[in-house]
């Protein structure tokens, strides 16, 4: 397994940076670095590809409405050149609360879209001439003032396909993501129920992928501690699923919150989404199943984490994207070289 992770810069971004070259030295092989509606995830990949050598860089993810389809092949591409070819190019539909809310584009097709974007990247760092008849994209722009015209990228990309990963975790999307993408990013990955709750996603698109894509690169996010009085830190994993399962989204449009029901927590994942939609964040944290905590971490002794990295193999786990916690950047980059260890 390729071990990853999230860039968290709570204590300042260009500090954090200058650690990862610790981590780059304890076998970090890939770095994520998502974009919500703070800074954008661009400028801080560049400043990160200048820092470092070897260490892959990732948006984690770069929403597909919030940019043309040539932009975001534009921005791949540019990445690609400043990191000697060690981006990858993550995308994923983000939600209608952030896109229709911050962004002011409507939230509509997030597959077709997402197919078609995919398609025009490709084409652009072929360096194609960019003429394209989509249901959504229509490249050059029908109308207007008729003056757009087919053009190709001018520069040379350091390599004309660039690793597309796939955030998904709806069954269309999952699909979508096995048939066109190197990579799937789900959230919450629990591989005791990976087989049941996607298994069918991935055979459909897996059956229409292209050889020449290889082998899926299946990426599971993971907190992690190891130690035998690391039980504690699965605490800290209820705000962040309780704002997932109970606030990332209304009722019914809520895909995190379908996710949970679909592992089996169809009463608690009402529960925690009606108390969180009341302002009561305190009470729906409370009510996050500890069982589910365990399942889609790795926290515990040195002897669980052997298990839990068992179950996620068999579930076809092919990086894991990690958050290490511990008190120290010393301690986390220890964290950072066991777990390098234990998967390799």
């Amino acid at each position: 397994m390729r071990i990853g992770m999230a860039l968290n810069y709570s204590g300042g971004f260009k500090e954090t940076v200058a650690e990862l070259a610790d981590y780059e030295k304890a076998g970090l092989d890939i770095v994520f670095v998502a974009e919500a509606y703070s800074f954008d995830a661009v400028s801080q990949l560049g400043y990160i590809a200048a820092r470092t050598e070897r260490l892959q860089i990732a948006s984690g993810i770069l929403p597909i409405y919030s940019r043309t389809p040539a932009l975001l092949a534009m921005t791949a591409a540019g990445l690609d050149y400043v990191s000697d070819g060690r981006f990858t190019l993550g995308i994923g539909a983000s939600g209608p609360q952030v896109i229709e809310g911050f962004h002011g584009v409507p939230y509509t097709a997030p597959l077709g879209r997402t197919r078609e974007v995919i398609e025009i990247c490709r084409k652009v760092w072929r360096r194609e001439r960019l003429e394209y008849a989509g249901k959504h994209y229509t490249l050059p722009l029908e109308g207007g003032t008729g003056l757009g015209k087919p053009l190709k990228l001018i520069n040379h990309p350091v390599r004309e396909r660039i690793p597309i990963v796939i955030a998904a975790i709806g069954p269309k999307n999952v699909e979508l993501a096995a048939e066109l993408a190197e990579g799937w990013e789900p959230i919450f990955f629990m591989p005791e129920k990976a087989g049941e709750v996607w298994g069918p996603s991935l055979a459909a698109g897996r059956e229409r992928r292209d050889p020449a894509l290889g082998e899926l690169d299946v990426i599971a996010q993971a907190v992690l501690a190891i130690g035998e009085d690391a039980g504690g830190v699965l605490e800290l994993g209820r705000s962040m699923a309780a704002l997932y399962i109970g606030g990332m989204g209304a009722k019914g449009r809520n895909f995190y919150n379908d996710l949970a029901r679909r592992y089996g927590y169809e009463k608690e994942a009402e529960q925690i989404q009606n108390l969180y939609l009341e302002g009561k964040k305190k009470e729906a944290e409370a009510l996050v199943p500890m069982d589910l905590l365990e399942r889609i971490s790795l926290v515990g002794p040195e002897g669980h984490i052997r298990e839990r990295l068992a179950a996620l193999r068999e579930a076809g786990v092919t990086t894991l994207n990690v958050t290490p916690v511990a008190p120290t950047h010393e301690e986390r980059v220890k964290l950072i070289e066991k777990i390098r260890d234990m998967a390799a």
